[in-house]
């Protein structure tokens, strides 16, 4: 992740101030503020400001006044009832505003979850950096038989060193074109000076851009659920699971109870359930008996076991 000296010197200078205040504040959180975490090649995610915490979430459940005589156990206790029923609205009562720095491509993905505030950074008026990710060969693949938005069984030698040599070579020679374009000439006049808003069009989807992010809890778990999962693209998945690892300093309770009741836990339909309960009772059952389709029952099957 290559935080400039400039950059570095500016997180530890947030992170060595501090105020008094009478709000609520998260002490694991209070640890994130600020600091860089890296994510992929060239990305990371970091927490700029937050509001609430587990108590948040239950003072607004029972609309107190303060913490009011309940024990920790039972903030715990009503924070899991609060998921396990899908009470949403008081998990809307915390909010946090992520920066992070992410391929255009995994931002296009991110930005289908509308419920958030964001700005990002603006090739119409600045320069973009001259990073692109570039994957690991690991995680390259062939295109799933099976699925059409996922990935197959994973690319190795030759083939996957011409995807890698592409990927750069169309990365380098696209950020060259577009810094002759944006170019104002100079000396040498080899120059265009074309608008910013123009030459950027140029430039792939794997080029980093940046953004501000500003989600409440709920509408962070939906989030969350559907992109750290495993069947999400890694790309973004590895966003989502350095998320959740700070929400879980942030909001423990709550963090320990979506990973019980929705990123571990499974929504079965009712043929799923009929299908389940003749299983239980030791009844041979098929996707035919319950009206199921084959990639439902596959699906449902991966759940069960």
């Amino acid at each position: 992740m290559p935080l400039t000296p400039e950059q570095q010197a500016e997180i530890t200078d947030q992170r060595a101030q501090t105020a008094q205040t009478r709000r609520v504040v998260a002490p694991g959180m209070e640890e994130h503020l600020y600091t860089a975490h890296p994510v992929l090649d060239h990305g990371f995610v970091r927490v700029i400001d937050y509001m609430g915490d587990d108590s948040a979430i239950t003072q607004a459940a029972r609309v107190s006044y303060g913490k009011g005589t309940k024990a920790v156990q039972n903030d715990e206790g009503l924070i899991r009832y609060l998921m396990r029923h899908w009470h949403s609205t008081p998990f809307e009562m915390c909010e946090i505003k992520l920066h992070v720095k992410l391929p255009v491509f995994v931002a296009r993905q991110w930005i289908r979850h509308r419920t958030a505030n964001v700005n990002e950074y603006s090739a119409r008026y600045s320069i973009l950096d001259r990073e692109f990710y570039i994957p690991a060969e690991e995680h390259l693949a062939r295109q799933s038989v099976i699925n059409n938005q996922g990935r197959g069984e994973t690319l190795v030698g030759e083939d996957a060193q011409r995807v890698l040599e592409m990927l750069k070579a169309d990365s380098a020679r696209a950020y060259d074109n577009y810094q002759t374009m944006i170019d104002d000439g100079g000396e040498d006049g080899g120059g265009i000076a074309l608008a910013r808003e123009l030459a950027r069009m140029n430039l792939p989807a794997n080029i980093y851009t940046q953004w501000y992010w500003k989600v409440d809890l709920h509408n962070l778990f939906h989030f969350l659920r559907l992109r750290a999962d495993a069947h999400a693209q890694y790309e973004i998945r590895v966003y989502a699971e350095e998320i959740c690892r700070l929400v879980a300093d942030w909001v423990p309770h709550a963090y320990k109870a979506f990973e019980d009741y929705r990123l571990g836990g499974a929504q079965l339909s009712q043929p799923a359930v009929e299908a389940l309960r003749k299983m239980l009772k030791g009844e041979e059952v098929t996707a035919a008996d319950v009206g199921m389709s084959v990639r439902e029952w596959r699906e449902f099957m991966e759940v069960v076991g």
